[in-house]
């Protein structure tokens, strides 16, 4: 009996071990898998540097990089990584949806700016909405946008707008920023354009890397002086390339946001935080200040141009943060579209009413109204930038 007992024993003990030994051998090749599987963010391939617009070598002046990074620092912790490319085209759904929204836009009215809108974003999408403006610009062309904060912030890729920028001959645009990370510097930030793909696909100017001039800011209730990239002046027209989403301090970032912060110089941007008292401080002034300092920085852009500048917002990757964040929180609102318009003021309330119309736009809209983002809209139109009534055009047909 005894031994019969034994027997049962080192079975028992033998089968435990072949059980574990499977178990063990299971997990290490489930998570090989899952390893194997993790998208890639890897770099694009270097351009060379000629691909680049000659710019200074020399660092930014100690002022142009003052402002406390924290100063930026999103309310909601972000997500880290994304989940999806951002140029994805939108699923039938989605599409379907924004028809419905344009069709009862409370703003859709015959006698303002016409905003021309396409559910389609890809880049024949964002070429057509484009082609819808008629326009014709001439001379050495800038197209403005956001090269983007690493490591995982949702700046428009450059495979979405290749097409666009090249049909346009244009050059890239940008200015260093004013709250340290990776493009505060000329240096760290033509590695992050490189980094980016945007090399790969035109010339990248960074305007302020030898300084910055100063345009006029007619009848400014703020301002009476903008601070740009002293490379601005060299472009006859500009492609404003703006990604529609959230800013932790703005509210929002779209396109009279890209022509004020965007275009101005890493001291410019202290400028209007500031409300004009300072470019070295990184102590800002009121909210209200700020918003309204936007608006008649962009303005100031506009008056110089003499309308030679148009405006294209893509409606994809809808975080409640901006690209400026390197790891923002992860978009819980559909891709919507693409929308185009010589008007910045009808195309950012455009975009603002998809929103707000939209069953899942309630993070973002809330982000927006709890910044009183819709401050520079009611002071831009008040000044004469842009109206926000608007008429939206759909070009899908």
């Amino acid at each position: 009996m005894r031994k019969s007992n034994l027997t049962k024993k080192i079975t028992c003990v033998l089968m435990v071990i072949v059980l574990c030994t499977t178990t063990l051998s299971s997990c290490s090749q489930g998570q090989s898998s899952d390893e194997g599987t993790k998208p890639s963010m890897e770099a694009s391939p270097e351009a060379s540097d000629s691909t680049i617009a000659p710019t200074d070598e020399t660092e930014p002046t100690t002022e142009s990089e003052s402002t406390p990074e924290a100063e930026f620092t999103p309310e909601t912790e972000p997500t880290v990584g994304t989940e999806s490319t951002p140029d994805t085209e939108p699923t039938a759904d989605s599409e379907s949806e924004s028809t419905t929204i344009h069709d009862e836009l409370p703003y859709n009215v015959a006698d303002g700016q016409a905003v021309y809108f396409t559910a389609d974003i890809t880049p024949e999408g964002l070429v057509k909405v484009y082609q819808a403006l008629e326009a014709n610009p001439k001379g050495k062309i800038a197209v403005k946008l956001s090269t983007g904060e690493p490591p995982n912030s949702n700046y428009l890729r450059p495979e979405l707008i290749k097409d666009l920028v090249q049909s346009l001959n244009g050059t890239i645009v940008e200015c260093n920023t004013a709250y340290g990370g990776s493009r505060s510097s000329n240096r760290m930030h033509r590695q992050v354009v490189k980094d980016h793909g945007f090399t790969d696909i035109a010339k990248v100017d960074i305007m302020d890397a030898k300084g910055e001039i100063s345009l006029p800011v007619n009848d400014g209730e703020i301002l009476e002086e903008n601070f740009v990239g002293s490379h601005f002046k060299n472009y006859d027209y500009y492609v404003v390339l703006s990604h529609f989403k959230g800013h932790a301090m703005a509210g929002y970032g779209g396109a009279i946001k890209n022509i004020s912060i965007g275009i101005a110089s890493s001291g410019g941007k202290l400028w209007i935080h500031n409300g004009g008292t300072s470019k070295t401080s990184g102590l800002f002034g009121d909210q209200t200040t700020f918003l309204k300092g936007m608006a008649e920085a962009g303005k100031s852009v506009v008056d110089h141009l003499e309308g030679n500048i148009l405006y294209v917002n893509v409606m994809n990757r809808l975080s409640i943060d901006c690209d400026c964040d390197g790891n923002p929180a992860e978009p819980d609102m559909h891709d919507v579209g693409v929308l185009a318009s010589f008007d910045p003021v009808a195309l950012d309330q455009a975009c603002i009413d998809l929103v707000e119309t939209n069953p899942d736009g309630a993070s973002l809209m809330n982000r927006i109204q709890s910044l009183d983002g819709l401050t520079t809209l009611e002071h831009a139109a008040s000044i004469g930038l842009g109206s926000r009534e608007y008429s939206l055009v759909n070009v899908d047909g």
